[in-house]
C-alpha cells in the first residue's frame, strides 16, 4: 500500500483549518482595535512615531489588504478545497450505498436494534411492515434474500454534504470579496449644499474617481441640541444624467442611496460661514437664490433686490437665527429675524416676499461600489443552509429483517444516525412502537 503523499495530507488536513481559522480570529482583533487605511500622520499622532512605523511594516493599518493576511486566507482555501476533494469520494459513496446489501450479522450487533415474533407468516409480515414505514413518513424498498425478507427506508442522505456545502460558501464569499476589491472602490466626498460633482476622492491616495453621473446635495438640514450639539442632520441627493433627474432621496446614517451599484452614505458635515437666502415675489412669482458671505450685499441680477445676512444668533457650530437685511425698488430698507431655515412672509413697502434663509453646510458622504456584494450575499446565504443541514440535520436509516425460523416469523429492526443519536434514539424507539402494531 502506497504511503500519502505528505503535502496533500498537510493541506487535507483538519488541524491545519483549525489553526488557521484561530490566526484569523486573533488577528482580525487588531484589524477591529486598529482604524484601517488612515494617513501616516494620523498613526503617528495617535501612536507615537515608533509604532506608526511597526504598522507599516506589517502593513497593520491596511491589515485585510496585506500581504500576510491574505496568504492566511489563500492558505485556507487551500486547504478547504483539498479537504472536500479528499474526503467528499467517501461520503458521497456512503450516500450512494447499497444499503439492502447491508450484512445481517452487522445488523444484528447494532446498538438500536429489536426483535419480535410475528403471528403471521413472513410474506403478510412483510407487507404490513412496509406499508407501516410507508405510513409514518420512511419509504421503503426490499429485497428477496436466501434466508428471508429485507426492507431499508433512509432520511436525509444529503445531509452529510452540509459541511461540504459550507467549504463551497466560503470559498463564494472570498471570490465576492477579491471581485469587490479588484473591481470596486471605497472613497469620500465633500459637497457644498446647492453644487454638484461627478467625481470622488479614494481614501489614503485622495485619487480621482469618476462616477459617471452628477450627484448634487439639494439642502442639508442639521436638527441640533439646546446647547448646539447636533442631535441628527439629513442631506436631500439628487442623482442627474445629461442634466435629467434620475433619482432623488433624503439620506441619513444607515439609510444610504444607491445608484447603478454607487452608494451614499451619510457620514458628517462641515459648516461655513456662509448663507443660502431665497427671496419670492409673491406677486410676480419671481424667485432669487443666492449663496453669499456673511455681511455682504448681493445684488440680484436685473432686479432692483439687495439683500444680505447681517447678524446671526448661533448656539455652538449651528445658527439659530440670522437677520436679513433686505431692500427693493423702494428707498427704505428692512432688516428681518429669521429663524434658520425657516420659510416666511414679510410685507416691505406694500410688496409680500416669501423668504428664506439657513446657514451654508456641505454633507460629508462616503461613497463605495462593491460589485461583489450579492457573490457575498450568496455565499452567506449557502453558509447558513449548510451550516443548518451540518447541524441540525442527519442521516437516519432502519432496515428491517424478515425471516422464517423454528416455525416462527421472527423480526429483526436496525436503525443508525451518522449524528445527534440521542434524538435517533428516541425516534427509532418510537418507530418501532408503531409498526409493531
Amino acid at each position: 500500500m502506497s504511503q500519502p503523499n505528505p503535502i496533500w495530507s498537510f493541506f487535507a488536513s483538519v488541524k491545519l483549518a483549525l489553526v488557521n481559522l484561530l490566526i484569523l480570529a486573533v488577528t482580525s482583533i487588531f484589524g477591529t482595535v486598529i482604524q484601517q487605511k488612515e494617513t501616516t500622520q494620523y498613526y503617528i499622532e495617535k501612536f507615537g512615531q515608533s509604532t506608526a512605523n511597526l504598522f507599516q511594516i506589517f502593513s497593520l493599518d491596511d491589515m485585510y489588504n496585506s500581504w500576510w493576511f491574505l496568504s492566511l486566507l489563500s492558505l485556507l482555501s487551500a486547504n478547504l478545497i483539498i479537504c472536500s476533494i479528499d474526503r467528499f469520494p467517501g461520503v458521497w459513496a456512503q450516500i450512494k450505498a447499497d444499503n439492502l446489501a447491508t450484512p445481517i450479522k452487522r445488523l444484528q450487533q447494532m446498538r438500536l436494534r429489536h426483535e419480535w415474533v410475528s403471528q403471521a407468516n413472513t410474506s403478510e409480515t412483510e407487507t404490513k411492515l412496509a406499508a407501516a414505514l410507508n405510513t409514518n413518513g420512511w419509504k421503503s424498498e426490499r429485497r428477496d434474500m436466501e434466508s428471508g425478507h429485507l426492507l431499508f427506508s433512509q432520511k436525509a442522505p444529503m445531509s452529510r454534504v452540509g459541511v461540504y456545502i459550507v467549504h463551497v460558501s466560503i470559498l463564494i464569499i472570498f471570490v465576492g470579496a477579491i471581485v469587490g476589491e479588484m473591481f470596486g472602490y471605497k472613497g469620500s466626498v465633500m459637497l457644498p449644499e446647492t453644487q454638484t460633482t461627478s467625481q470622488i476622492y479614494t481614501f489614503r491616495t485622495n485619487e480621482t474617481i469618476q462616477l459617471g453621473f452628477d450627484v448634487r446635495c439639494d439642502l442639508f438640514e442639521l436638527e441640533s441640541y439646546d446647547n448646539g450639539m447636533p442631535k441628527a442632520y439629513r442631506s436631500k441627493l439628487t442623482v442627474l444624467e445629461n442634466n435629467k433627474v434620475m433619482k432623488q432621496k433624503d439620506i441619513v446614517v444607515n439609510d444610504p442611496l444607491t445608484y447603478k451599484g454607487v452608494t451614499f452614505y451619510q457620514s458628517s458635515y462641515q459648516p461655513y460661514q456662509q448663507f443660502v437666502v431665497k427671496i419670492s415675489d409673491m406677486t410676480s412669482g419671481r424667485a432669487v437664490q443666492a449663496t453669499l458671505p456673511f455681511q455682504k450685499q448681493y445684488a440680484a441680477p436685473n432686479s432692483p433686490l439687495r439683500f444680505g445676512v447681517i447678524n446671526a444668533k448661533a448656539a455652538g457650530q449651528s445658527v439659530k437665527e440670522i437677520k436679513l437685511w433686505l431692500k427693493d425698488q423702494s428707498e427704505t430698507p428692512g432688516n428681518y429675524w429669521l429663524k434658520n431655515g425657516e420659510q416666511k412672509i414679510i410685507e416691505h413697502e406694500g410688496t409680500s416676499y416669501m423668504v428664506s434663509a439657513k446657514q451654508m453646510y456641505a454633507t460629508g458622504l462616503q461613497v463605495a461600489r462593491d460589485p461583489g456584494v450579492w457573490t457575498v450575499y450568496v455565499g452567506f446565504t449557502l453558509m447558513i443552509c449548510g451550516l443548518f443541514v451540518a447541524f441540525f440535520m442527519s442521516h437516519r436509516r432502519v432496515w428491517i429483517y424478515i425471516r422464517e425460523e423454528d416455525g416462527q416469523t421472527k423480526v429483526l429492526m436496525s436503525g443508525s444516525a451518522n449524528k445527534n443519536r440521542g434524538a435517533f434514539e428516541k425516534t427509532f424507539n418510537a418507530l418501532v412502537d408503531l409498526v409493531r402494531k
